[in-house]
């Protein structure tokens, strides 16, 4: 995480931080749902963060109010114009004289007010799931009605905060309960829902419309399509207003551009703001996936004793890593009484399995194991993705001292020496089809 650190604007203390080293400055705002610090705690903001870094020198912040920087009164809201003020200060701490904006949500209006009034510190400006105007007008057809908005401000002050709400701002994470806990968490670490509440109602009630063609920075539009806060006509209506402005639809509902197909988001960012597309680092790659077991691990456990058992675990651990560094294999982590970890190779993966399940025999262990090959994401320090689960399924089928594999690992050593055992099909818990599972044979 990058230090954090504070500048004092005209009435209180701003928290900010600056990271990466490319050749363009770029200032994220990320407007109500914001805190410098949490946000780190986030694989896929870190990832997204991480990526911006990749080409620029990124600065983050705080606006008053939220996060890490200085509190008002719920009364006393800061104007967009004094919020603008803050991005000032900021920039010139961070010692940058001009930088492109990246404007998310209600962060938006301050992003436009900057890049109109400041054109001599504006290079480029991205917004994001944002408007210039929420209420429906007679000539604004695209906006809500006054009834809709109240609606909306009552959802949020009575569900923010909570992982409900978290999963209605970004539905991405109906299927993952951590990634939801957290979101719920990074809300409440926000502001609370009285404040959010206080500071959504002015951009509910702001029309910038006027100030939009006096934007004179390159501009790039960046909307989901679904986005219910924020129709898409909305953006549309930047789009069109904006002199020379660029559109990018987005797929999905999620409100944060880190979640749902962050990838295309990042390449529309990272083409505008420097001509090129590069391709994004390397996050996906076909692999053999290897998952095993200690069998009876807690019968073993209470026979043994605590401190017994603990010393042989060790030992487990030491013969597994070092097995899988001889088959150039990568651990990517201990499961207590078995390990996880991935190869370029189906061949070298079951040599693998086989030579950890002889090294424990002496030590009276006994060792299933299961072997997939496919797809797997790359995290920072884990591996996901529906090629783990398989592996970890298949393993569950095997017996004391067995090593199972997939229809494809077989498929895969087809022609080697390696000597495999139908099995028969099998359904495996939460992974669709029924799959096909061989014995390797010793």
């Amino acid at each position: 995480m990058p230090e954090t650190k504070y500048v004092r604007g005209e009435t209180g203390l701003i928290a900010y931080q600056v990271f990466g080293e490319g050749p363009l400055d770029l200032v994220s705002l990320a407007g109500s749902t914001g805190h410098i610090d949490v946000r780190w705690e986030s694989p896929a903001f870190a990832r997204f963060y991480k990526r911006l870094a990749s080409f620029a020198r990124v600065v983050l912040f705080d606006r008053r109010g939220n996060g890490a920087s200085d509190p008002f009164p719920a009364d006393e809201v800061p104007t967009w114009e004094e919020w603008a003020d803050d991005f000032r200060v900021v920039m010139d701490a961070a010692g940058s004289s001009r930088a492109a904006i990246v404007a998310h949500l209600d962060a938006g209006p301050m992003g436009m007010m900057f890049a109109a009034t400041h054109p001599d510190r504006t290079t480029a400006l991205v917004l994001a799931n944002t408007s210039a105007r929420t209420l429906v007008a007679d000539d604004y057809p695209e906006g809500l009605s006054p009834e809709a908005v109240e609606a909306i401000l009552g959802a949020i002050e009575a569900g923010w905060g909570t992982e409900a709400f978290a999963e209605a701002a970004s539905p991405s994470l109906a299927g993952d309960t951590r990634a939801r806990a957290w979101f719920a968490k990074y809300m409440r670490a926000s502001a609370s829902p009285r404040m959010v509440a206080a500071q959504l109602r002015p951009m509910m009630e702001l029309d910038l419309r006027d100030v939009l063609p006096s934007i004179r920075a390159p501009t790039l539009v960046l909307h989901r399509r679904e986005y219910a806060l924020t129709p898409i006509a909305q953006g549309r209506y930047l789009a069109d207003h904006i002199p020379d402005a660029r559109f990018v639809e987005l797929e999905g509902a999620d409100s944060s551009l880190t979640y749902g197909d962050s990838d295309r988001a990042l390449d529309a960012i990272e083409e505008f703001l420097t001509g090129v597309r590069r391709h994004a680092p390397l996050d996906r790659v076909l692999a053999t996936v290897l998952f095993t077991d200690l069998v009876d691990s807690t019968g073993r456990a209470a026979e043994l004793g605590d401190r017994r058992w603990r010393d042989l675990l060790d030992q487990h651990d030491a013969v597994a890593r070092e097995e899988i560094e001889q088959n150039r294999g990568r651990l990517w982590k201990t499961t207590g009484d078995g390990v996880l970890a991935t190869f370029d190779a189906p061949g070298r993966a079951i040599r693998c399995a086989i030579s950890i399940g002889e090294a424990l025999g002496p030590m009276g262990l006994s060792m299933r194991a299961g072997l997939h090959a496919g797809e797997v994401e790359l995290r920072e320090n884990d591996v996901g993705g529906i090629a783990v689960h398989v592996a970890a399924r298949v393993a569950a089928l095997a017996g004391p001292g067995e090593t199972l594999v997939s229809r494809t690992v077989a498929d895969l050593v087809a022609g080697s020496d390696v000597r495999l055992a139908d099995r028969g099909t099998h359904s495996l818990k939460g992974v669709p089809n029924e799959w096909q599972v061989f014995a390797v044979r010793a």
